[in-house]
């Protein structure tokens, strides 16, 4: 398990974390989200034991985080870091030796993930000779190596195809499932839907929202309506509680406040030329948007 628990930091008299909780257990998909400059980073940093809060306490299994612990910990930063004149396989020896595997157990891990992310002809380029999705698979590589307890994953999709997408996610999924703890973070709230179940989304460093996706959703009140058909734009605005009507490209949505309002804007199109009607939950980009705004506010 890794807890944070009211954690802190300062850069000098500014306040980068403010007062952060939460917990990752075995065998979860945690999403820490925000804006850029919210703290992200910074909570990552100290999370993989290279900046100590100021205040609070971060424990990996129930131990402080250091060079022990960090071993059993991997890291794909939204930054390449990659060292690009090296090849594949120098760079992975470089980064197994440096989470304390042998070299026979670091050959023998590669070659698996190499083949199963079908970049096994690869193995002996350099960094520089491969395209950007190659070597983002590399460097989720070298993250997993390891098999960590721990991976933290920032923007792990970046610079990748759908397909790619989908065999990074399988990956994740498959980690979980053997009890690794993931931290995901990405800007890309599909991503995160993807199979998040728990978020925490800080703003200035503290938590604005927290706690299991489906729960977020079910407190929001803002729903939509898809509706295909001869919709009565007009009258539909008029209902109460009807936020507002945008028309796609065969068919109209309608944000509404709260479930309710769709009970009575289904009894205002009931008898006309209606093909489509569904009340679909708010999408954790327009939460997450709706939140973060809130606190821009505040």
């Amino acid at each position: 398990m890794l807890k944070i628990e009211n954690v802190t930091k300062y850069y000098g008299d500014f306040k980068a974390v403010d007062n952060l909780s939460f917990v990752v257990e075995p065998g979860e998909i945690f999403g820490l989200l925000g804006v850029n400059g919210a703290g992200k980073t910074t909570t990552f940093r100290m999370i993989m034991g290279l900046l100590e809060p100021t205040e609070g306490t971060i424990t990996l299994d129930g131990k402080p985080i250091d060079y022990s612990v960090t071993d059993h910990i991997g890291f794909l930063t939204e930054e390449r870091s990659l060292l690009t004149k090296l090849t594949v396989l120098e760079q992975c020896e470089f980064y197994g030796t440096l989470k304390g595997m042998s070299n026979e157990k670091i050959h023998e891990r590669l070659n698996y993930l190499l083949e199963k992310f079908g970049v096994l002809e690869y193995k002996n380029k350099k960094i520089k000779e491969l395209s950007k999705g190659n070597q983002q698979k590399i460097q989720f590589i070298t993250a997993i190596l390891n098999e960590p307890k721990l991976l933290i994953l920032d923007e792990p999709f970046s610079g990748l195809d759908p397909f790619n997408v989908e065999l990074f996610k399988n990956e994740i999924v498959e980690m979980s499932k053997r009890g690794s703890m993931i931290i995901f973070s990405s800007h890309r709230m599909e991503h995160v839907e993807l199979f998040c179940k728990k978020i925490v989304v800080i703003m200035r460093g503290s938590s604005v929202l927290e706690g299991y996706l489906t729960d977020i959703k079910d407190k929001y009140r803002k729903k939509n309506i898809l509706i295909k058909g001869n919709l009565d734009v007009d009258a539909i605005s008029k209902i109460k509680g009807v936020i507002s009507i945008e028309a796609l490209a065969d068919e109209y949505l309608v944000k509404i406040e709260h479930n309710n309002v769709s009970n009575e804007v289904f009894k205002a199109i009931k008898n006309t030329n209606i093909t489509k009607f569904v009340v679909e939950e708010p999408s954790l980009n327009e939460i997450f948007v709706s939140k973060v705004g809130e606190s821009y506010e505040k």
